[in-house]
């Protein structure tokens, strides 16, 4: 899975188990995820294991097991499962220092750094302005 869908795929999830809790259903399991993402049910684990971390699903074992939302969908935005699974800044800058001799090579990374501190700033205020309910809102009157 690239590092660019975990966003959508964990909103995915939260959005199934959110619909699927609707219809009285206590629980889901990362099969019945995974089959509507189309991805393999490891994935689904791995990224609800994260989205536990971050206090937004709890998983339940024994007879019964599965997943179930730790809140309200109309309480979680993007940017609270971004948070979640996405790990460390959006935009990277190189793994070795460039030749601080070069005029480029020395100046890049702060002229690089503060366009990428705003693009970073607009993206997470764009992301806390949607909640889980609102993606499920536009779900629903997705034409088919």
């Amino acid at each position: 899975m690239s590092a660019n869908s975990r966003l959508t795929i964990a909103a995915h999830a939260l959005a199934w188990i959110g619909l699927y809790q609707r219809q009285g259903h206590e629980v889901a399991t990362s099969e019945q995820i995974a089959t509507s993402a189309n991805t393999n049910p490891v994935v689904i684990r791995r990224l609800l294991g994260e989205l536990r971390r971050a206090g937004l699903v709890e998983s339940r074992r024994g007879v019964g097991a599965g997943w179930v939302l730790a809140r309200g969908l109309e309480s979680m935005t993007l940017l609270d499962v971004y948070e979640a699974v996405e790990p460390g800044p959006l935009f990277a800058m190189h793994r070795a220092t460039p030749d601080q001799g070069c005029v480029v090579g020395y100046g890049i990374r702060p002229a690089m750094q503060g366009i990428y501190e705003g693009i970073e700033e607009t993206l997470k205020r764009e992301l806390a302005g949607v909640t889980l309910e609102d993606v499920v809102r536009d779900v629903l009157a997705a034409p088919r």
